[in-house]
């Protein structure tokens, strides 16, 4: 259910179907029971080998059983710190690209229209127009799709006296009012005004560009991040043909395509006759309350247009993020499980330590030993072991580090905060899981521990 509620969105339901029979009711079983007979069955043969003159006399801990035993503490804290490191890698990837500016805002709705023939850009105006008297709706506006839609679409551009850019900027058709609407600051020029409709060149099956409106990458790009504010570049309309372009608008970077990708050179021209457009209603509340709203409006203006989907934008957001997300929130919960399982380990190997050492320890608190004295040789040899374990753990966690570098953002696997991380969650684990036994270590009272022997 956890899972399914992160890949669930309203618009786009999923369910997970699962169906539970005697199959599965006998493999759980099967392998409960098979892992409880591998497990137990070292120890049962151990404690069948004890031999009972030794047993009598006191024997001690024979040092191969401490040493499979510290082997298998240093295993489990190398483990944890491995899936720990991990987990820290994909939940700092996840919180940067939640955090990272998108440069538009997300308090809006996104309406996918459809008519059944191409319309004019006129009669796409009269819908906007409407939805603007609509009540709850502050700014309405056209777009040939949303932002972050994973929909894109390039255009060669050519600047006088500019070598010649390998990526070619995004272009966008939006009508006026797109950029209030989005809450996409405008540095310096104009909005588009209605007049400003792309004239089609005959011969040419895409219409001219006319004018446009560009954002910071592109002046970063193609004028040195100057303001290009009335000047020109040639536009490739087709494959031998180019026209000009007066950038008549200067606008802050937005997101265009993905959420990981920098901040991409972008153009914006005047909206053009189509058939299917993109319907953008910025709202101060939810944008879902106005979805009711929005398709009554619409009907009275344009019975025939058919909305295929309403959503807020913040839902293209969410499914581009579905895998750091699934990511982040898997990894977290198998860290949280390794980190539990490692301080219940360090803990039951500390606690056997102090039962088989209790009659060592009432001694030398007999003879005056402190409590600190007591406390480190109950823990030290496990703190060895914390730290090689932490040591091979980091060590493999760094070297995967490589293979995952495609998932991660803005986050490097040697960063200090990715590898401190681990270590001190570790290390306070395994604090709390010493203190128990090293309580019970200083409470041991040597005469009674004395007489019992």
């Amino acid at each position: 259910p956890l899972v399914v509620s992160m890949l669930h969105v309203p618009e786009d339901p999923v369910r997970l179907i699962l169906d539970f029979g005697w199959r599965e009711l006998g493999f759980i079983v099967v392998l409960a029971l098979s892992v409880t007979l591998l497990f137990g069955l070292a120890p049962a043969l151990r404690a069948s080998a004890v031999k009972p003159m030794s047993a009598l006399k006191g024997g001690e801990d024979p040092h191969s059983r401490r040493r499979v035993m510290n082997a298998l503490l240093a295993a489990q804290t190398a483990f944890c710190v491995l899936v720990l490191f991990v987990a820290g890698l994909f939940v700092a990837t996840f919180e940067r690209l939640s955090n990272r500016p998108l440069g538009f805002s997300e308090h809006v709705l996104v309406i996918d229209a459809s008519a059944s023939k191409e319309q004019p850009v006129e009669i796409w105006m009269q819908v906007a127009d409407r939805l603007r008297q609509a009540p709850g709706v502050q700014f309405a506006s056209l777009a040939g799709w949303p932002l972050l839609s994973r929909n894109r679409w390039t255009v060669d551009v050519r600047v006088p006296g500019h070598a010649i850019e390998a990526r070619s900027p995004y272009f966008l058709d939006v009508s006026p009012g797109f950029f209030e609407t989005m809450r996409i600051g405008l540095i310096d020029g104009r909005d588009f005004r209605r007049r400003d409709v792309p004239p089609r060149l005959k011969g040419s099956t895409q219409p001219l560009p006319g004018a446009g409106i560009v954002n910071e990458a592109f002046a970063r790009t193609f004028f040195n991040g100057q303001n290009p504010v009335g000047r020109s570049v040639n536009v490739r309309i087709d494959k031998d043909l180019a026209a000009p372009m007066e950038i008549v608008g200067y606008v802050r970077d937005a997101a265009y395509y993905d959420v990981r990708e920098p901040m991409h050179p972008t153009v914006y021209v005047p909206m053009l006759n189509k058939e299917h457009n993109t319907l953008l209603v910025q709202t101060p509340g939810d944008p879902l309350a106005l979805a009711p709203i929005v398709r009554r409006a619409v009907s009275e203006v344009r019975p025939d247009f058919r909305l295929i989907n309403i959503q807020p934008q913040s839902n293209f957001l969410r499914w581009q993020m579905l895998r750091e997300r699934l990511l982040a929130t898997l990894s977290l919960f198998f860290g949280i499980v390794a980190l539990v399982l490692a301080a219940i380990g360090l803990y039951g190997v500390l606690n056997y330590s102090v039962t088989q050492r209790r009659r060592e320890i009432g001694i030398r608190m007999a003879l005056g030993a402190r409590s600190a004295h007591v406390v480190r040789r109950v823990t030290s040899e496990m703190a060895r072991m914390v730290c090689l374990g932490s040591a091979i753990g980091l060590a493999g966690g760094l070297a995967s580090g490589r293979f995952i570098e495609s998932l991660l953002f803005e986050v490097k696997a040697a960063d200090p905060g990715s590898v401190a991380a681990p270590i001190l969650i570790l290390a306070g684990a395994a604090v709390l899981a010493a203190l128990p036994p090293a309580i019970r270590a200083v409470r041991i009272d040597p005469a009674q521990t004395l007489r019992s022997e």
